[in-house]
């Protein structure tokens, strides 16, 4: 209300109505600057007490902060966003110091309706971006703090328990397939916020979260895609399974992701192989088999069929190397179904095991790690093929202690050690066949670290023979 002057002049607006006035756009104004001036000079207590219509001004004047300092082009990098940051300080400090208790809700409330909008805010320009500066990035975080010491949580992601649906409506405007881009923004302030929210939060708002998460992944920038994935990955640890296969939303996830296993990016192909895997306990659910029939395919199987129709040609490194880190996750899934593979797995395994993959040998170590699962799970399968993966393991054997490399020793010790693993298992499941071929090498080998590694596997497999041993 405007309170009466005891001069007889007219009466003074409200500050409510002050505020609203505050945030008209017209040229040359800097509402930030006036708005800070009003925030620090309002009567706090008697506010908080007597104007109602304060919550609904605070939030329009949030709001006209809010598009004040967004990103855009031409805009000084940090600049308005500083003194947009003030104003925030003034009105969250000004409510603090007000001592007004929170409500159920957590925020005292006259301020709920702006708390997104100040959130929004802090999400943009306080992690450090090319449209934030030192100044911005300070404001933001205090004004953060404030915010949440005011809400009396611990943390963004118990405040965003309670506004996550409020943020997520000021965002949804902006994450459309038109606009999306329009502001840089957008997309790390939707992927940060998502990620706070968790088990069993999150699948209230999988209708208004998903589709934006397909659509940043759907992009055709690298990094637009990862960003995406990381965001589809989230909610597919977050959501129950029941709810992503509600309306075929588990398929659309699926071919969605499958589609990237297509772009020679390391960093994608690493983020989707790693979603998808956690995806597939969702789309394959336990079936019940009757032997004599097939076991049916699944999308476990027609996603190490690509891999492995991409690893055999493969020659770039980074590639190589994100493939194989893979591998052994999906053999562990489908265990005794990898035999389905085997034809595609050996040439791979073979091909692998004969290149050097620079100083920490990542791509042969795990293998080397894929072999061992590939023998536990598929042992009677194994002795056919005992000849050829043998013969590959002693070349790496011979090739590595002769090495001359900058491989470090943790390294080569971990790579004979791996090998040396593979070939007790080969030995157990061919009924040591291995043992008894390896007798042969040691009449005719002259190296001390590859004779110490037959010794190893004879004396481990339990097994030992006349020809010094």
């Amino acid at each position: 209300m405007a309170r009466e002057d005891p001069r007889g002049r007219a009466p003074e607006p409200a500050f409510s109505d002050r505020l609203r006035r505050a945030c008209e756009h017209a040229p040359g104004r800097d509402p930030a600057a006036e708005l800070e001036a009003l925030l620090a000079a309002a009567d706090w207590p008697a506010l908080l007490r007597e104007d109602a219509g304060l919550p609904q001004a605070l939030a329009q004047a949030a709001r006209a902060l809010c598009a004040r300092a967004a990103p855009g082009p031409g805009r000084e990098a940090g600049g308005a966003a500083a003194r947009v940051g003030a104003a925030f300080l003034r009105l969250l400090e000004g409510v603090e110091a007000a001592g007004v208790c929170a409500g159920p809700a957590g925020l005292p409330p006259a301020l709920r309706p702006a708390a997104p909008h100040i959130y929004v805010f802090a999400a943009t320009h306080g992690p450090e971006r090319p449209w934030t500066g030192p100044a911005a990035r300070e404001a933001a975080r205090r004004a953060l703090a404030s915010l949440l010491r005011l809400a009396g949580c611990a943390s963004e992601a118990a405040f965003l328990r309670g506004s996550f649906a409020a943020v997520l409506g000021l965002l949804q405007p902006e994450l459309s397939k038109e606009s999306w881009k329009n502001n840089p923004a957008t997309k790390h302030i939707f992927s940060w916020t998502l990620h706070q929210i968790t088990r069993p939060w999150l699948s209230q708002h999988l209708e208004r979260i998903l589709p934006p998460s397909l659509l940043i992944s759907d992009d055709y920038q690298t990094e637009n895609k990862i960003l995406g994935v990381h965001c589809l990955h989230h909610i597919v640890l977050n959501v129950p399974a029941a709810d992503l296969r509600q309306f075929n939303r588990a398929q659309v996830l699926y071919h969605a992701l499958f589609n990237h296993l297509y772009t020679p990016e390391p960093d994608l192909i690493q983020a989707v192989l790693e979603c998808l895997l956690d995806l597939f306990p969702v789309l394959e659910r336990p079936l019940q088999w009757k032997a004599p029939e097939p076991r049916p395919t699944g999308p476990c199987d027609d996603v190490l069929q690509l891999i492995l129709t991409h690893m055999e040609p493969e020659y770039r490194l980074l590639l190589r190397r994100t493939y194989a880190r893979n591998l052994p996750a999906f053999v562990e899934r489908l265990g005794i179904l990898t035999v389905r593979h085997l034809k595609r797995l050996e040439p791979v395994i073979i091909g692998y095991l004969e290149v050097y993959d620079g100083p920490e040998e990542e791509a042969r170590l795990k293998i080397l790690e894929t072999l061992k699962l590939t023998i536990q799970h598929c042992w009677p399968r194994i002795p056919c093929r005992l000849e050829v993966f043998l013969k590959a393991l002693l070349k790496m054997v011979c090739d590595l202690v002769r090495d001359q490399t900058l491989t470090p020793e943790p390294v080569k010790t971990a790579l004979l050690q791996e090998a040396t693993d593979c070939l007790i298992l080969l030995d157990h499941c061919s009924s040591g066949q291995v043992t008894s071929l390896l007798a042969k090498v040691v009449q005719s080998c002259e190296d001390d670290k590859v004779l110490d590694c037959i010794r190893k596997v004879q004396q481990l497999s339990g097994r030992t023979t006349k020809a010094g041993m």
